[in-house]
C-alpha cells in the first residue's frame, strides 16, 4: 500500500507532548494577562484613589476570567499527555 501513512505509537506520543507544550504557552499567557490587569488597576488607582475601592470587584473578576484561560490551556495539555 504505498502513500499511505501508518502513525506508530511513539509518533503519535511524541505529537501529544509538543502539542501539550504549545497549550502550556497559554499559561503564560494567562499570567501576563495578570500582571497587566492588576498592573493597570494599580495605575488607575495610585491616579484617582477615592475610585479605587469600588473598582476593586471588577479587578477581581478580571483576574478570575484571566486565570480561567490559564486552567482551560494546562487541562488542554494534561487530556493531551494523558488521554491518548
Amino acid at each position: 500500500m504505498e502513500g499511505n501513512i501508518v502513525l506508530t505509537g511513539d509518533l503519535v506520543q511524541m505529537g501529544a507532548y509538543i502539542g501539550a507544550g504549545l497549550a502550556c504557552c497559554g499559561m503564560g499567557g494567562a499570567a501576563v494577562g495578570v500582571g497587566t490587569v492588576v498592573g493597570n488597576f494599580i495605575s488607575g488607582a495610585l491616579r484617582n484613589p477615592s475610585a479605587a475601592g469600588p473598582q476593586t470587584a471588577t479587578m477581581f473578576i478580571g483576574i478570575a476570567f484571566t486565570e480561567a484561560l490559564g486552567i482551560f490551556s494546562f487541562l488542554i495539555a494534561l487530556l493531551l499527555m494523558f488521554a491518548t
